[in-house]
């Protein structure tokens, strides 16, 4: 179980981003956790993200740096606001969690138990 790798992208003050590192560490898989304050996600990791749920979902609109910025008012495009997420990344809702080639937005414990059950059986099949 070991082979799948968890990538959670969030920041350490996130209580979401908090529940999606003890969910997987809790049912031993490995976690990578990349602090979005220490270092910004890149163009392409978020393209990922944004090519299974659309760019809107990845702007956490009701967040507080989304309206300290005046992003309420300006009116710009999901991809021009994630084009900014790169150097404001606490425009982006968090977690973003990468299983293998899988992805979420938020916390989706859910969604990550069945990517978990789905490892598991892969792992008991034989080669």
């Amino acid at each position: 179980m070991t082979a799948v790798q968890t990538q959670i992208f969030g920041f350490t003050d996130c209580q979401d981003t908090r529940k999606a590192q003890r969910f997987f560490k809790e049912r031993g898989i490995a976690v990578h956790f990349v602090d979005l304050k220490e270092r910004p996600a890149a163009r392409g990791e978020l393209r990922r993200f944004a090519e299974k749920f659309g760019a809107a979902a990845l702007i956490d609109r009701d967040g507080a740096r989304f309206k300290t910025l005046g992003l309420r008012v300006a009116g710009d495009s999901p991809e021009r606001l994630l084009e900014r997420a790169l150097t404001e990344p606490r425009l982006l809702r968090t977690p973003l969690v990468r299983f293998g080639g899988r992805v979420a937005v938020g916390h989706m414990p859910d969604t990550w138990q069945e990517w978990v059950d789905a490892a598991r059986q892969d792992a008991g099949k034989p080669a």
